[in-house]
């Protein structure tokens, strides 16, 4: 059975898109505001009416799921037909749904009672065979019409919801092309994801196939965000309404941006990440969208005497016997947000990557190059949380790398190091999921000169660079870089098998020393800092990174 858009493509919508020039500006994209139209619970008589509750990226909040299966409940009472759809990333992030590789997550959806969801990139960070042994559990449809297997989508490309009032909603879902690269690519191998206009393509023609199954309306449930990252490669939700037919409205996730509409007006919404917000949408019964807006999730009740509260309960119980150990005390924050960790240097990275050096380090003699010739770096996008003030447990140092990534050594030239820097730093001052966060290197970025894009690396939806323009090497170890040395370099395995902006690494000699990430973070912090993070060494950055802007040229000059 086929699961899929209007007809035909109204005239706001058109009008809509001619705005999209502000976001492009002599191959430059700029950052935009978006609206956030925040409501309290709906009230009143909903008899008639169809209501969609969606999630995006709950990456293991799962908390939310007893409140957003209370608000479900509480809108039934009040005469709505509600459908629960989610739009990608709820098998990784937090200890809770990590600890099964993501099968909790989809148990904890069963008993909310999702409708229906789609796939985001870090559904593939198990591997490909695990999340198909998982979605087996699902009893929920999971829609996907662009990534292939063998000449054919893995997972039905949409799905006609039949309303008991007789309305038909046609859903498709879509994926970003990144997963390719933003999952370790060696999980997704044999795996193709389309994007740009071949996505634009196939859910064009979904859309139609759904209409002609008897659709009223279409939704796209889509984790492709809009991230400016994303806007080379035409992977942004934002592209997906500009350049296809047939669709209505946008449930998006992957850049856990609030949103409630694009900057001009497009119809797209998006709740942010972990439960911030439940998003909501409410059809009419002649098949037109009344009303969407999103409603804060914190001060919602949940039903404790509820099974979804119960079944959450039950794997918070386990996860704190198990992670809730104090290893240590904090005199300072470290930084968990995530456009920080993109863009610039931070505590939370200078942490990371004090550890990651420590560690080779501890056996200089193992290594094939000297003490002055290692490093280590850390893509920013791995870092998924922060550490307050106070005492920090295990299950702490878990959410700030919960991917079960383990530390590479590689060894590479120092052109090589150049290519990584200025790749993951191309649009830097924006965020960029590759952001280099180090030990033991400086180095600045040039932000006022632009990008010599070369040839998209294989296999990626980055291109690498044709010239080294932005970054600057000033020291390794506070000693002369050379481009024709040979360095060790700390990493991940994601990392270390050409990840994000990684290419440059991929295929590099080395070892892979099987120790995961976090457990490396905790023996540096009790081995080597004795179980002390103290202002005196991370109450600020280090100072490896230096970021040139424009006004920070004018403010050298005056």
């Amino acid at each position: 059975m086929k699961y899929g858009k209007t007809q035909s493509v109204s005239l706001t919508r058109l009008v809509m898109t001619l705005f999209l020039f502000l976001f492009w500006l002599s191959g430059t994209v700029f950052a935009a505001e978006y609206p956030q139209d925040i409501r309290p619970v709906p009230e009143g008589d909903l008899t008639g009416k169809v209501v969609i509750l969606h999630t995006n990226d709950v990456h293991g909040a799962i908390a939310g799921y007893a409140k957003l299966a209370t608000l479900r409940d509480t809108l039934e009472k009040r005469g709505a037909e509600v459908i629960l759809a989610d739009a990608g990333d709820f098998s990784q992030g937090e200890v809770e749904v990590n600890m099964s590789k993501g099968l909790d997550a989809i148990n904890l959806m069963n008993a909310a009672g999702y409708t229906l969801a789609t796939l985001g990139n870090h559904e593939f960070d198990f591997g490909y065979e695990t999340l198909r042994e998982n979605l087996k559990e699902a009893e929920f449809p999971v829609l996907c019409a662009n990534v292939y297997e063998n000449g054919s989508p893995i997972l039905a490309p949409g799905y006609v919801y039949p309303a008991k009032s007789g309305l038909k909603i046609g859903f498709l879902g879509l994926e970003t092309e990144e997963s390719k690269t933003k999952a370790k690519p060696t999980l997704t191998v044999g795996l193709t994801f389309y994007g740009g206009d071949d996505m634009d393509r196939l859910a064009s023609e979904e859309a139609e196939d759904l209409r002609k199954e008897g659709a009223d309306v279409v939704i796209a449930l889509t984790h492709l965000g809009v991230n400016v990252e994303s806007a080379e490669g035409k992977n942004r939700s934002l592209d997906l309404w500009k350049n296809s037919t047939g669709i209505d409205f946008l449930i998006d996730g992957h850049s856990h941006t609030v949103m409630t509409a694009g900057p001009a007006g497009e119809p797209i919404q998006s709740t942010g990440t972990k439960f911030q917000y439940i998003g909501v949408l409410v059809i009419g019964p002649d098949g037109k969208i009344e009303d969407h807006y999103l409603v804060e999730t914190e001060p919602l009740p949940a039903d404790e005497s509820s099974p979804v509260f119960a079944a959450a309960q039950k794997i918070e119980d386990r996860v704190n016997a198990e992670y809730e150990v104090k290893i240590a005390e904090s005199e300072v924050e470290f930084t968990g947000e995530k456009e920080a960790n993109r863009k610039g240097e931070t505590n939370n990275g200078d942490l990371s990557t004090d550890a990651m050096l420590w560690h080779i380090l501890k056996d200089p003699d193992a290594l094939q190059v000297p003490a002055d010739h290692v490093l280590a770096i850390l893509n920013g996008g791995g870092l998924r949380a922060g550490i307050e003030p106070g005492d920090v447990t295990k299950k702490d140092i878990k959410d700030v790398h919960p991917f079960s990534n383990t530390l590479v050594v590689l060894y590479v030239k120092g052109e090589d190091i150049l290519e990584v820097l200025e790749a993951s730093t191309f649009c830097t001052p924006e965020p960029i999921g590759g952001y280099p966060q180090t030990a033991g290197i400086q180095f600045s970025v040039d932000t006022t000169k632009p990008y010599d894009k070369g040839k998209m690396y294989p296999g990626s939806t980055y291109y690498g660079p044709k010239s080294i323009r932005r970054v600057t090497i000033k020291n390794i170890n506070g000693k002369p870089f050379s481009p024709e040395d040979t360095y060790a370099v700390a990493v991940n395995d994601f990392q270390a098998s050409g990840g994000d902006t990684y290419f440059a690494f991929a295929g590099k000699d080395g070892f892979d020393t099987g120790i995961m990430i976090d457990e490396v973070l905790i023996s540096y912090i009790q081995e080597e800092l004795g179980g002390r993070l103290t202002k005196e060494k991370y109450g600020a950055t280090r100072g490896d990174a230096e970021i040139i802007t424009a006004d920070s040229k004018t403010a050298e000059t005056e």
